[in-house]
């Protein structure tokens, strides 16, 4: 008999006012072995009760309901008692989706209609896996989530020295799936950014929400962050965020670094792929080059690793202590490309110190 066999079952929670989907979303779950539906509610109100009632492993929830709303469902339930939450929302709601991660959810789906509507069904497969990684999460999923309204880590721009000329700056790429977007706003807020670095980011998303995350960490921290487009001239002070649906490159032209921005291929498993981030700057940048691989499932990111390790780089992995999902930096810490393993607090501190390696290296030429 197989391990599978002798776990118990995930024990969900459905909340959505439409009756429809909360149908439909049930029979997805169900559809499963490993899941088993233990309520369902139409609001917030009646999601709490059952949520402190029944406690759910997991719960799946719809933003807009009447009488209380997903996010005062949110504020009450991650402080009363915190549950992996599933929220399932259309694209036209992406901002309502990143002030739910903020707020403490787990991941998110997007709806492929806004729409009561029978497409609600495509979503099955990703809703089912998402549901399926509950059993692999750390202690990190109870952590405070970051306000939704936290102010700008500083009123300005971040500024580097005037003499740096083109080359002469490190890039930090940094690869998150599962639990990332509140991942990367730690991270972005505790870095200083004075640095002589530039960031470019993949994170697991789907088209359509990367450019609205990008902005929303552009009005909340202190150096500019934009969805790379490609062509772009990467400079220090600046985030690029891949493109959902595409895979963000760094490249070198004309004694610059520059974005490229290539489309997935259909079999591509993982996108954007942080492998084609992490190997594109090692080839680009070499020893210049900090990988840092945050929380997710899977082993994107491990190959990419590799790269720029051979290249001289320097490669962090966030801890089990704080990833939500340890899958990909586990992949690439028993592959032997990690130098080291830092709870996600820690990992600006040895970015400090790379920036401080490139501004010696630049110094001394």
């Amino acid at each position: 008999m197989s391990s599978a066999e002798h776990r118990p079952p995930i024990r969900a929670l459905v909340v959505d006012d439409s009756a429809y989907n909360r149908q439909t979303i049930v029979g997805m779950l169900q559809s499963s072995k490993e899941i088993h539906v233990v309520g369902r509610a139409a609001n917030g109100e009646e999601a709490l009760k059952q949520a402190l009632q029944l406690k759910p492993d997991v719960i799946t929830l719809d933003l807009e309901m009447p009488r209380m709303d997903g996010f005062t469902f949110l504020r009450i339930l991650m402080s009363r008692l915190p549950t992996p939450v599933i929220v399932i929302s259309s694209y036209a709601n992406r901002n309502n989706v990143f002030k739910a991660l903020e707020l403490g959810a787990l991941d998110f789906i997007a709806k492929p209609t806004k729409r009561v509507s029978p497409e609600l069904t495509a979503i099955q497969d990703e809703l089912v896996s998402k549901i399926l990684l509950v059993r692999q999460l750390t202690p990190a999923d109870r952590r405070a989530a970051v306000p939704a309204d936290a102010p700008k880590a500083t009123s300005q721009t971040a500024q580097v020295p005037s003499q740096m000329v083109a080359l002469d700056f490190g890039l930090v790429v940094i690869g998150a799936s599962t639990g990332g977007p509140p991942a990367l706003q730690t991270f972005f807020q505790k870095v200083p950014w004075e640095l002589p670095l530039a960031y470019l980011v993949a994170q697991h998303m789907p088209a359509n929400f990367t450019k609205a995350f990008a902005k929303r960490l552009d009005r909340y921290l202190g150096l500019s962050v934009s969805e790379a487009t490609g062509g772009e001239i990467i400079e220090p002070g600046t985030v690029w965020v891949a493109p959902g649906g595409s895979n963000l490159e760094v490249a070198r032209e004309d004694g610059r670094y520059v974005t490229c921005v290539r489309q997935a291929t259909p079999e591509s498993k993982f996108i954007p792929s942080i492998d084609a981030l992490f190997t594109s700057a090692a080839g680009a940048a070499g020893k210049r080059v900090a990988a840092i691989l945050l929380t997710g499932m899977g082993n994107d990111g491990c190959d990419g690793m590799r790269a720029v390790k051979q290249a001289g780089g320097l490669t962090l992995a966030e801890s089990e202590e704080t990833a939500v999902i340890f899958g990909m930096p586990r992949e690439a810490i028993l592959a032997g490309h990690v130098a080291a393993v830092l709870r996600l607090e820690q990992i600006s501190d040895r970015i400090s110190l790379f920036a401080e390696e490139i501004t010696a290296s630049s110094s001394t030429k």
